[in-house]
């Protein structure tokens, strides 16, 4: 073997599960048909479980400061969430994709992993010992496993013929960074007389210190194709039709165009290849929750391919990638396809769709509902099905961060190791038969006691009684057998 896993795609998907690889102490290699970074700010947001989880690998806190980022309030469908911004340690943040690329490809240099550009896939071979990545220069590499996380338009997801259902894009709109004039008391949202519509969302500022902003310019239910290029005068007719003279667009780094498509693979799974990302998943952009979706697959499948080289991987371990991921991804398509019809994304202008669009907004003040919609849109409220959830509240959520005295519980993650919390020191005989992949902590903090896996899920939670033969079935079932394990 080159590597043990092919990582094809270096985007956040890519790199964020290049570097669980890298703490699972397993080597991999980052691919990219690209010769250099992209500089479009694409994504512009990350989620509070996003958050939680780079802060889990020690990787947020610099994050933030190597970047510009603004706390924001979310929203569903263009209605503000003002009363679930203080929910979770972690609140929303601003901050483009591009710096996000920038600080992970700069951390796993540091670390000894180099991207690998003008790799372009033309070939994947699958064995039942491994898989052959061919390129169009003729190259080799040959893994253990493959992972597509190369976009919406994945070589990988067609090369294994993977079936991706779901809708074409129906409408398209405009998507820019700009720095404009007079755009500080204009709406998130705004509509114009004529049909037309203007996103408008904070982007941290350029190099120079100057605010950008993403704007998203639709509705007349455009269906110009995508590849038609954006102008200037194009962006300058839909602002004057919207604000009039109020706005003026100062400059334009860059704009795409966008469209509604929804689509989501039926299987994650291809033998040994994997999909992640936009190569799983693909929707309109909203929120962006396609890149933290993104994001949480590439944290679920890190460990459990890191499980499968180093030779510990209890039997269908990385099956349940699949069985976790796809009703999240699901589920994101689901609510995508709700804000679109609320937000009258394709410029209908329905009588229909703005009296929904108004009960809506009603219901969105209260309380209850903004909290839902926050769960949701934040990535809190993902909920793997194990065994165990109906009996304790925690299994299958995120763990909890509780203090232990000398240290806090997410802290203990930054090993890529799983945790046990053992307040009264009752587990440990049990415990050290897994010591080499699971740490043990909380003897003598007041917390309830509880298994944590490596990418931060709860997967047992003891009450009152001992729970040791409980606790025994969840260490094998995700943790493999006792003992040591084979550390290929």
């Amino acid at each position: 073997m080159d590597t043990n896993v092919l990582i094809v795609g270096a985007g956040p998907t890519g790199m964020v599960l290049a570097n669980e690889l890298r703490v699972a102490g397993v080597s991999t290699t980052v691919v990219d048909k690209l010769s250099r970074r992209s500089e479009l700010s694409k994504a512009g947001g990350m989620q509070s479980r996003t958050q939680e989880s780079l802060d889990q690998r020690g990787l947020l806190e610099p994050l933030l400061a190597s970047a510009h980022h603004e706390l924001s309030t979310a929203h569903f469908a263009g209605v503000p969430l003002p009363l679930a911004r203080d929910r979770h340690r972690l609140p929303w943040r601003s901050m483009p994709q591009v710096s996000i690329e920038a600080f992970l490809e700069e951390h796993l240099a540091a670390q000894g992993i180099q991207i690998r550009r003008d790799h372009e896939l033309s070939n994947v071979v699958q064995d039942e010992n491994g898989v052959t990545a061919i390129f169009s220069d003729g190259a080799e590499i040959r893994s253990r496993y493959l992972v597509a996380a190369d976009g919406a338009h994945s070589t990988v997801r067609k090369l294994v013929r993977a079936e991706f259902p779901g809708r074409r894009g129906t409408a398209t709109a405009i998507a820019a960074d700009v720095r404009l004039r007079g755009d500080d008391k204009a709406k998130m949202h705004t509509w114009g007389e004529d049909g037309r519509r203007v996103q408008l969302f904070p982007l941290g500022t350029d190099a120079h210190g100057r605010p950008l902003r993403r704007l998203v310019l639709g509705g007349l239910g455009s269906t110009t194709p995508r590849d038609v290029p954006v102008t200037a005068d194009e962006i300058r007719d839909g602002l004057r039709a919207v604000f009039g003279a109020r706005v003026e667009l100062v400059e334009l780094c860059y704009a795409r165009r966008i469209t509604n498509a929804a689509r989501l693979v039926a299987q994650y799974r291809h033998g040994r290849v994997f999909l992640a990302g936009d190569a799983a998943h693909v929707h309109l952009p909203i929120g962006a929750q396609g890149m933290n979706t993104g994001i949480g697959d590439a944290l679920n499948l890190g460990w459990k391919l890191g499980a499968a080289v180093r030779g510990w991987a209890p039997e269908g371990l990385l099956d349940t990638y699949h069985a976790e991921r796809h009703p999240v991804a699901a589920a994101v398509l689901r609510n995508v396809q709700a804000q679109s019809l609320l937000m009258d994304w394709e410029g209908t202008r329905d009588p229909d769709v703005l009296a929904a669009k108004d009960l809506f907004t009603a219901m969105a003040q209260l309380g209850e509902v903004q909290h839902f919609l926050d769960d949701m849109l934040s990535g809190m409220g993902i909920r793997y099905p194990m065994p165990g959830s109906a009996d304790q509240p925690l299994v299958g959520l995120p763990a909890p961060d509780v203090d232990l005295g000398a240290v806090r519980s997410h802290e203990l993650l930054r090993s890529g190791r799983g945790v046990l919390l053992d307040p009264g020191n009752r587990f440990g005989k049990l415990a050290a038969a897994w010591s080499d992949r699971i740490d043990r902590a909380g003897q003598d903090a007041d917390v309830q006691p509880m298994l944590i896996r490596p990418d931060g899920y709860v997967c047992w939670a003891g009450g009152p009684d001992d729970g040791a033969d409980e606790l025994e079935l969840a260490l094998g079932r995700w943790f493999g057998e006792e003992g040591p394990s084979l550390h290929d």
